[in-house]
């Protein structure tokens, strides 16, 4: 059965690889698995069609035959799951592999997805700046402690596994911040997994969606 994800037609990250569908293109590249991308636009993802398969209106959306999925990090963990290399055979390591999926996107991700937004929507408010140090703050607690576990080792916990592919998206979102250069080992953490073979045909894939879509924005040239 050919898996089919959704993607934006027109990515606001602007093909730099935050946007969530590349780290469901990230883990099918990793997992060796073909599939196909459709396409929405922020009207299409209002529309029912695509609210039948994501009721928050958002992407990715995975389907899979008669499966539909929604939400990144649980369409990860459904691949990680049915395909070998993204979490271990051992039943504690894997485990723990699991273990730091959730802390990726429950722990580290919110305070610097809401800076992201915070930026975006907040930063005309009188507020700003005191809102931006207080998650700074919570930003800087976080990569700290995570930074300490993370010590000289290449990865969370030994091999490679689907807890350090959620977590390096999560700490890309930061890098515009400033914050990950003050960590080093995680900066050397997440240029780790940008240069593995899975990650980079699956950026190059989303940021080739981008392109044609500015190509065609512009128009032909006359």
């Amino acid at each position: 059965m050919t898996i089919t994800i959704t993607a934006f037609e027109c990515s606001p990250d602007r093909g730099r690889g935050l946007a969530r569908d590349m780290r469901v293109r990230w883990a099918l590249e990793e997992a060796g698995q073909p599939y196909e991308v459709r396409l929405v636009s922020f009207k299409t993802m209002k529309e029912p069609a695509h609210l039948a398969l994501h009721p928050f209106g958002q992407i990715p959306t995975y389907e899979e035959g008669d499966l539909a999925l929604f939400e990144s990090g649980a369409i990860v963990f459904h691949i990680a799951e049915r395909h070998a290399g993204l979490l271990p055979e051992d039943a504690n390591a894997r485990a723990r592999a699991v273990t730091w999926m959730f802390a990726a996107l429950n722990t580290v991700e919110s305070p610097i997805f809401e800076r992201s937004l915070a930026t975006i929507l907040e930063r005309d408010e009188p507020w700003y700046e005191r809102r931006l140090s207080v998650l700074d703050d919570s930003i800087r607690k976080r990569l700290g402690s995570l930074s300490t576990r993370l010590g000289d080792a290449d990865w969370l916990d030994g091999a490679f596994s689907a807890g350090d592919l959620l977590m390096v998206t999560v700490l890309l979102r930061a890098r515009a911040s400033g914050l990950l250069e003050e960590y080093p080992n995680l900066g050397a953490y997440v240029a780790r997994g940008e240069a593995r073979p899975a990650y980079q045909r699956a950026f190059a894939a989303q940021l080739a969606v981008f392109t044609a879509a500015s190509a065609a924005d512009k128009g032909p040239v006359t």
